[in-house]
């Protein structure tokens, strides 16, 4: 390779590391973000019979989530029907 190839690849790399690091700005940036709403969330005290329990349980591991998210999503899904939404 001769000196003008070695340049101009030089050239490509920075630039591609400069939109790789602009992209890792841009994530860390949305990370922030979601972390900040997820803090902003209500903590509610849910008294539950077991064998509910036990149901939301095994639909949140078929659905891959945590239990809270489950109850989450669920009550989400029956406001927005409640809503007609």
């Amino acid at each position: 390779m001769d000196e003008k190839n070695l340049d101009e690849k030089e050239k490509e790399l920075k630039e591609r590391q400069k939109r790789l690091e602009e992209q890792e700005a841009e994530i860390k940036a949305r990370e922030k973000k979601l972390k900040e709403k997820e803090k902003s969330k209500k903590q509610v005290l849910l008294r539950l019979a077991p064998s509910l329990w036990n149901d939301l349980a095994v639909w949140a591991e078929e659905d891959f989530r945590s239990i809270n998210s489950q109850i989450e999503y669920l009550l989400a899904a029956a406001v927005r029907k409640h809503k007609g939404l």
